[in-house]
């Protein structure tokens, strides 16, 4: 698992400060797109099945890709579901992201979901892919497995700032992110990252995680001046780098200007 003795590899690197660019997969089935994450610098993937059709299988057979060449794989489920969030840290997913946390109770069951008992209720199982398939009892797996999972909740309405404080107290939490996109859109500012009560949220959210000892995040910002605001509040550098959709779209995109600009130029020179 990439992890240290302490703490998952990824969330260290967060704490000391060093950015960690991960690559969003939603149209993507095949591994390779998690070869190309690792070939192109990426630290992490992202799977979105919030927004896309992806099944749980092919999610799991991603995560454990990513598993095998030292990415850390993280889930991004629709919702609060123990049965799916099991499954897909049994898969091979390192962590998981759960949107739409407006209450403390709603954090603990996502965190009772992930860490095996004391800590949650997650179910024993004696093999997964993190661990290389190896039986392995679970009073040995347990405390390992544990310490290499990331627990991640997005606040993304009015509700989930005024909890901010109790959502980051819940222990098995590691990661506070603020959803911009959908918070933006619920405050009825679709879009203006920059608005101040936008900006007064993520103080809030800043100052509540950093009380914890957690790490906060922000996302849903491509524009490099707004999002350097946020990281200077003391949002971690988590940096989703795009999606494989629209870095597809980009790409064939540039690709017919190139390829029509170049006709054009050959057609005037004739």
């Amino acid at each position: 698992m990439a992890s240290t003795a302490g703490e998952p590899r990824l969330v260290a690197e967060l704490r000391a400060g060093r950015p960690q660019l991960v690559l969003g997969v939603r149209i993507s089935r095949s591994t390779d797109v998690v070869r190309i994450a690792k070939s192109t610098g990426h630290h992490g993937i992202m799977i979105d099945l919030e927004h896309s059709t992806m099944s749980i299988d092919t999610a799991a057979t991603l995560c454990a890709t990513a598993d095998d060449l030292g990415l850390t794989a993280f889930a991004r489920v629709p919702e609060n579901d123990y049965g799916v969030i099991g499954r897909l840290l049994d898969g091979g997913a390192h962590g998981i992201v759960v949107p739409r946390v407006e209450t403390a109770a709603q954090a603990e069951l996502l965190a009772g979901a992930c860490r095996f008992p004391p800590r949650g209720h997650r179910s024993q199982t004696a093999q997964l892919p993190q661990l290389g398939m190896v039986p392995t009892r679970s009073i040995e797996l347990a405390p390992v497995v544990d310490r290499g999972t990331i627990v991640k909740v997005l606040l993304e309405s009015p509700r989930g700032i005024e909890n901010a404080a109790a959502i980051a107290a819940v222990d098995g939490i590691d990661i506070v992110g603020i959803g911009a996109n959908d918070l933006t859109a619920e405050l009825g500012i679709p879009g203006r990252y920059d608005d101040p009560r936008v900006k007064g949220a993520a103080r809030e959210v800043a100052s509540a995680v950093a009380s914890t000892g957690k790490l906060g995040m922000i996302g849903g910002i491509s524009d490099t001046r707004v999002l350097a605001e946020y990281l200077d509040m003391g949002f971690a550098p988590f940096l989703l780098t795009g999606t494989d959709s629209d870095l597809l779209f980009e790409g064939a995109k540039t690709r017919v200007e190139r390829w029509l600009g170049w006709y054009d130029s050959m057609s005037q020179e004739a």
